[in-house]
């Protein structure tokens, strides 16, 4: 049984994506107690990051490599919206910018964006 998709206009996830996640990995480890676990991205491991004995993992920390070479290197936030395609185009009507993707993956497609005061956001589609 699957997990629900997360309510619409919600903070799903946040990632932080730069190029030695494994030192940025042990950094939050040792400065906020995360535990980590590797997660396979064929060649190199990205790292979820989890609270001391919680059931799973709060965040990301990513390798500026493959899928993720264009994210910039801030915490950036995942926000649940139920129309991906609908939504990139408000933004860039609205004076905001694509930054990356849409790009998929098991758990739904995202896209990076900058809204009109430069701010990063990805926009999260759960997979119906």
């Amino acid at each position: 049984m699957s997990e629900p998709p997360p309510p619409i206009g919600t903070i799903s996830w946040v990632d932080l994506t730069v190029p030695d996640a494994r030192s940025l990995r042990d950094f939050y480890q040792l400065v906020v107690g995360w535990e980590w676990s590797e997660v396979p991205m064929g060649g190199y491991d990205d790292y979820c990051m989890n609270p001391p004995g919680a059931p799973g993992p709060i965040a990301g920390i990513c390798h500026a490599q493959g899928g993720n070479a264009d994210l910039p290197p801030v915490w950036l936030v995942y926000i649940t919206v139920a129309d991906l395609d609908q939504s990139l185009a408000e933004c860039i009507e609205l004076g905001g910018t694509l930054v990356s993707g849409p790009k998929s993956m098991p758990q739904g497609r995202y896209a990076v964006i900058r809204d009109p005061a430069g701010a990063a956001a990805a926009l999260f589609e759960p997979r119906p």
